[in-house]
C-alpha cells in the first residue's frame, strides 16, 4: 500500500499561486449568474488579516465584501475563502509551535469569530482565539 504524504499547513498556503476572478455560469450564493466572482488565495486572506490592526476584529463576511471590491469583483467565494482562512490559521498556529513570538504570526483570530464553526476546527480551539482577542483588548 502506497504511503499518503499530507501536505503541511505552509505547502497549503502556496495554492493556488494566484486569486482570479470570474464569471458565474450559475447563480451561486445569492448571486446571479453572471456576477463576477473572486476567488482568493492563502496568501490574499493572509495579507488582508495582517493588515487588521491590533485591538480591531473584522468578521469574515466583511473580509469578502472588502476582497471583491479591491480585486473589482461583485462577491468572494465564501467556499474558498474559509478554506483558505483555515490554511493561514493553521500555518499560524504552526509558526507559533515552532517558537516564533505571538507578535510575529499572521493574527487570525482577529477575523475568526471565537464562537463560529472555524474556531471550532481550528486545532487550536476556539478558547485560544477568544484569549488572543481579550490580550489584544479586541473591540468587533
Amino acid at each position: 500500500m502506497a504511503k499518503i504524504t499530507r501536505k503541511s499547513w505552509k505547502e497549503k498556503m502556496a495554492h493556488p499561486p494566484a486569486p482570479e476572478v470570474s464569471e458565474l455560469e450559475k447563480p451561486f450564493a445569492g448571486y446571479p449568474a453572471g456576477a463576477k466572482m473572486l476567488i482568493p488565495t492563502p496568501a490574499v486572506i493572509k495579507g488582508y488579516i495582517e493588515g487588521i490592526p491590533l485591538g480591531q476584529a473584522k468578521s469574515v463576511p466583511e473580509m469578502r465584501t472588502d476582497l471583491a471590491k479591491k480585486f473589482d469583483a461583485d462577491m468572494t467565494c465564501p467556499l474558498t475563502t474559509g478554506i483558505f482562512t483555515r490554511i493561514v490559521a493553521e500555518a499560524a498556529l504552526d509558526d507559533l509551535n515552532e517558537g516564533q513570538a505571538v507578535e510575529n504570526v499572521t493574527p487570525f483570530w482577529r477575523i475568526v469569530d471565537p464562537k463560529g464553526p472555524l474556531a471550532k476546527k481550528l486545532s487550536c480551539g476556539p478558547e485560544f482565539v477568544a484569549e488572543r482577542r481579550t490580550a489584544e483588548r479586541t473591540t468587533d
